[in-house]
């Protein structure tokens, strides 16, 4: 009995994989993922633990986080983390899933695209976020932060 014949391995997909950007994009996902674990659970359990917990949760509680740099910037990193990560593992799952070249580069297309849009609006809505709202109705003002009371 003699042993097959091996075969030589198929050529790379893209240009991409011979410099060695899929490792990175796999090392990425891992380091990645585990910063998003910290960001995540942070986020919950000052949002969902400290405090009245859920109920807590409204424009005044937003407005009193968002009014500090930090959490700005806490907000805004997991965005971006979270938006990166999502799109290079749907990027890895186009590249096992989509066999026809102009398909993948088209998906590949619209996940880049999609995380521009969300990452923009995300970023909109924390950096322009006005925790004191001059023309809101009442219903919005019963919760209005402190910090508020002399602008109104």
């Amino acid at each position: 009995m003699t042993a097959p014949e091996l075969t030589a391995p198929k050529k790379p997909m893209n240009r991409r994989t011979v410099g060695g950007a899929e490792r990175w994009s796999w090392v990425f996902q891992r380091i990645s993922g585990v910063i998003l674990i910290v960001l995540i659970f942070t986020h919950l359990f000052v949002n969902l633990l400290t405090g009245d917990g859920v109920s807590q949760i409204d424009f005044a509680f937003v407005a009193g986080k968002w009014a500090s740099p930090l959490w700005q910037w806490w907000d805004f990193t997991m965005l971006v983390l979270a938006m990166m990560h999502g799109t290079n593992g749907m990027r890895m799952l186009v590249n096992d899933y989509a066999t026809r070249p102009f398909l993948r580069e088209t998906l590949h297309w619209a996940l880049r695209i999609a995380m521009v849009i969300i990452i923009v609006l995300g970023s909109l809505v924390i950096w322009t976020f006005d925790p004191c709202p001059t023309d809101a109705s009442g219903a919005l003002l019963e919760g209005v932060p402190s910090f508020c009371e002399s602008v109104l």
